[in-house]
Formats: structure tokens, C-alpha cells, sequence
């Protein structure tokens, strides 16, 4: 058994340490946001936050994280309180209320890894250019974010959303 601290909570697992972590979110714990793509980290449908850092979920063995802080799109709003002082929380992060606002998603397989990899940028880079966010989206981590349904130009303004409402302070 080893102890996992996701979206705020201290959470006991029972897989053995070099199970991935998409397979203990999703099949342990019930965290759900973190899809499946590939299982070979080339597509960023199972990325999470690690200590504010982007990893793929697929790939990354369980027991690599002890006293690390994972982050799924489900706790992006107490990620936000807590960066902010906001007590409670609000029921979305920026970049939540961005894709619903900009309507980013298609089919939805990419966004909670699109959402994730967002956040991330805008947490180090406040306001990104159409540059920053495709650079972000395609040659910053082990491989492109892929969206099938093609929804890039949604994404772009749904990254720029999320930065001015982030800069506004707002929360949904």
C-alpha cells in the first residue's frame, strides 16, 4: 500500500509501484477526467499535473510519486482557491470556465489533457501569444497534444480566455 495525495487528499493505493497512474486514477480511485489515448504518452489525453508540472498519466509508475501533489482537471478549482486565498473553492478553475465558454470540446477524448497542459502554461506564462500556446500544445512535453476532431482554433481562443479570466482573478 502506498499513500497518493490527488486533488488536495491523502489517498491509499494498493497497486503495486510501477502501475501506471492512469490505471490507479481511473480504475482505484474513481478519477475519471484522465482518459485513455495511446498508453505511450504521444497523444496527452491522460495528462495531469505533478507538482505543477504536465506528465502522462499513461506512463508514469504509481510508486514515483510519493509526496508529490497530483493535480487532475478535478481539482483545478481547489488548485485555483488555494493559489488565490478563495475560500471555498469555486466550482471551476479559469480554464474550465474558458472551454465551456469558447465551447472548446468536440468529441472530448483531448480536452482534460488540453485543459491541464493550458493551466500549466498560463500558471509560468500569464499571457501567452498564439506562439506560446501552440508551442505549449505541441513541442513542450514528451510529444503534441492530439486533438482528432481538430479543434486547435477552438483551443487557441479558449487559452486565451482562460488567461484573461485568470488575469481578471475570476473563477466559475
Amino acid at each position: 500500500m502506498a499513500q497518493l495525495r490527488v486533488n488536495g487528499s491523502e489517498r491509499t493505493v494498493t497497486a503495486a509501484d510501477e502501475t501506471p497512474l492512469l490505471y490507479v486514477l481511473r480504475g482505484e480511485l474513481g478519477v475519471m477526467t484522465p482518459k485513455f489515448g495511446c498508453g505511450l504518452a504521444q497523444c496527452g489525453a491522460c495528462s495531469v499535473l505533478v507538482d505543477g508540472e504536465e506528465v502522462r498519466a499513461c506512463v508514469t509508475p504509481v510508486g514515483s510519486l510519493a509526496g508529490k501533489e497530483v493535480t487532475t482537471v478535478d481539482g483545478l478549482p481547489a488548485r485555483w482557491a488555494r493559489q488565490r486565498g478563495l475560500s471555498p473553492a469555486p466550482a471551476l478553475h479559469p480554464v474550465q470556465q474558458a472551454w465551456i465558454d469558447e465551447q472548446v470540446p468536440q468529441c472530448g477524448i483531448c480536452q482534460f489533457g488540453m485543459m491541464i497542459k493550458v493551466t500549466e502554461l498560463l500558471e509560468a506564462n500569464p499571457r501567452p501569444t498564439d506562439a506560446d500556446i501552440k508551442q505549449a500544445l505541441t513541442t513542450s512535453g514528451p510529444s503534441p497534444h492530439l486533438c482528432r476532431c481538430g479543434s486547435y482554433a477552438a483551443i487557441l481562443e479558449g487559452a486565451h480566455r482562460a488567461a484573461r479570466l485568470m488575469a481578471e482573478g475570476a473563477a466559475g
